[in-house]
């Protein structure tokens, strides 16, 4: 019988090693994440000093949501670098800062991380339109997303589904913003609290719809960006919430006609809730 030195040298060799990236992963995970929680007590600390001049990031998907909120400004300043797009302006003695991203988890993720780096803002709000999944939604409720998952990300079997490997399955919104938006009374429209699932798709039949609602059956919105901002802002830790108008029930007979008529007859009108929730977080 023989005997290989030199493999058994390898092996043990490849054993050890994968012992010692093991630990060294653990030890930054720990690391990071003690780090996280230690950034998000600050800014959650900042944003309930009601002496501090703050700042907020607001990423739209698209222009008519966009310029909704630019009218609401005082003191206006457009910056404009190559694609990107930014207005500043003050309301009620804040700093916001608006992009138009565009839509989809790309543009939103790359819109996040160009305001994070330009602008430092202590809250990023995401508002827009999204489509209602749960029977107890109807066009033109609202939906503060108290946390977001994808329904449309498979990492494999050493994830679970709709997990970025290494990453949460799903991204708690900053309970400060989320007890913002929660304390509106818009008139005669009805105020939810759950999970908004996100991904690169327009969600219309029945099928599609089945398909999530079995993945997440709590799940009470979709939408196409929420899950790229909500994971850009986990990773700077920057507070994050998301806020959508229920525009169309995915499923529903005649579904894209429904979503087509919302932007005709009550965008203008939905803009309330969007309005008031800016005054909630700017008023404190």
């Amino acid at each position: 019988m023989s005997f290989d030195r030199n493999s058994t040298t390898q092996t043990t060799l490849s054993h050890n090693l994968s012992s010692i990236i093991g630990i060294v992963l653990k030890f930054f995970v720990f690391h990071f994440n003690i780090h996280q929680k230690f950034i998000n007590f600050a800014h959650e600390a900042r944003l309930n000093d009601k002496t501090n001049t703050m700042t907020i990031a607001i990423i739209n998907a698209m222009h008519k949501e966009h310029e909704q909120i630019v009218a609401l400004l005082s003191d206006v300043k457009h910056t404009s670098d190559g694609r990107f797009s930014f207005v500043e302006g003050e309301l009620h003695g804040k700093h916001l800062v608006l992009m138009e991203s565009g839509i989809g988890k790309v543009n939103a993720a790359v819109g996040a991380v160009e305001l994070i780096h330009r602008y430092h803002p202590d809250a990023l709000i995401n508002t827009g339109v999204a489509g209602g999944i749960d029977s107890k939604l109807s066009v033109m409720d609202v939906v503060a997303g108290s946390r977001v998952a994808y329904h449309d990300v498979d990492c494999g079997p050493e994830s679970e589904l709709g997990q970025v490997q290494g990453l949460p399955l799903y991204y708690e919104a900053a309970p400060s913003l989320l007890q913002a938006a929660l304390s509106i009374e818009p008139e005669e429209i009805h105020l939810h609290s759950g999970l908004i699932c996100s991904g690169d798709q327009f969600i219309t039949d029945r099928t599609q719809l089945n398909r999530i609602k079995k993945r997440y059956p709590d799940g009470l919105a979709v939408d196409m960006e929420s899950g790229a901002l909500s994971q850009v802002c986990y990773l700077y830790s920057v507070p994050f919430l998301s806020f959508r108008i229920i525009s169309d029930t995915p499923g529903a007979e005649k579904h894209f006609d429904q979503y087509q008529n919302f932007w005709e007859t009550m965008a203008d009108r939905s803009f309330g809730v969007t309005k008031a929730l800016l005054e909630a977080l700017t008023n404190n």
